[in-house]
């Protein structure tokens, strides 16, 4: 019988092919069995070996571990100290960009608020590039966690459970509809003020949330399901996509765009922050009930 070597086996165990700890010999690509009961006084050294070597990479993968954090704990501080003190003139941040913003930022993006003419207009890609992350780190959730499977959902041990918390119920019947309303306040008032997509969205979100605590999932589940969460999303992304390409292009190539500033102060003003606000908010507040639905019970 031919003898493997130890990579060869922790490879084997890694594709599921093998038990590292039950055997070092034999064919690894057999399927693995329980191990017997009785077991022999010949396997001993062997199961002996296999636990050794495990029990080695156990010991030494701290200790590479803190070896790799240390080593960039250190170049992030080299990083740190060689950064020029904070308000210096020659700060390569301080140049002629951010002068362009505080100056022409309200005439060329119709936006009172400066910080949402940067981040939905000037910098419109990077936001969008957050929203992926977002929307990447959810379906890692949902690979993860989710069986997409065609079975009949099971009820909700909570819907029965906190329905019987009579002062949760109705503290959150009083504050849910505020706290929504508030969250899409802020949302729609990114472009004049404090807020825009993301707090706005989180603010919505947590409304969700203390809704699906207060009164369980079951209701939600005929708004926000798993298929208008994906309807939602990929929706609000592809607008997102398209308006921007559509509006850099136009710039880019000195073409006129259909998209006005508008009267700055006013609702309908700032061209496309509004309903780009609008597309990242409802992103951020899908995601934000999506992930705690899935931690909660394994499913939107």
């Amino acid at each position: 019988m031919k003898k493997t070597s130890f990579r060869e086996r922790f490879r084997a165990w890694d594709e599921d092919r093998f038990d590292l700890t039950e055997r070092t010999t034999g064919d690894l690509n057999r399927p693995m069995r329980p191990a017997p009961t009785d077991r022999t006084v010949s396997d001993e050294p062997v199961q002996r070996l296999a636990v050794g070597e495990m029990r080695a990479f156990s010991r030494i993968y701290p200790i590479l571990a803190a070896i790799l954090g240390v080593v960039l704990i250190a170049f992030l501080l080299m990083t740190v100290y060689d950064l020029p003190p904070f308000g210096a003139a020659n700060v390569p941040a301080d140049n002629e960009v951010p002068a362009r913003y505080v100056r022409d930022g309200m005439a060329e993006t119709g936006a009172v608020n400066v910080v949402a003419g940067v981040i939905l207009d000037y910098r419109a890609f990077d936001t969008l590039g957050e929203s992926h992350v977002l929307y990447t780190a959810l379906t890692a959730v949902l690979i993860l966690l989710l069986s997409l499977r065609d079975a009949e959902p099971e009820p909700d041990p909570e819907d029965v459970l906190m329905r019987r918390d009579g002062i949760l119920t109705t503290t959150a019947a009083l504050l849910v509809p505020i706290i929504v309303l508030f969250g899409i306040y802020v949302l729609l008032n990114g472009h004049l003020g404090p807020g825009g997509g993301f707090s706005g969205g989180a603010i919505i979100g947590a409304g969700l949330i203390l809704y699906a605590i207060a009164f369980g999932f079951t209701r939600l589940e005929r708004m926000l399901n798993l298929k208008s969460f994906r309807i939602i999303c990929l929706v609000a992304l592809c607008f997102y996509s398209a308006s921007k390409c559509y509006s850099f292009f136009c710039g880019a190539n000195g073409l006129h765009t259909i998209f006005s500033p508008g009267t700055p102060g006013r609702i309908l003003s700032a061209g496309l922050i509004l309903p780009l606000n609008i597309a990242v908010g409802v992103v951020v507040a899908c995601t934000m009930y999506g992930l705690y639905s899935i931690f909660q019970r394994g499913r939107i």
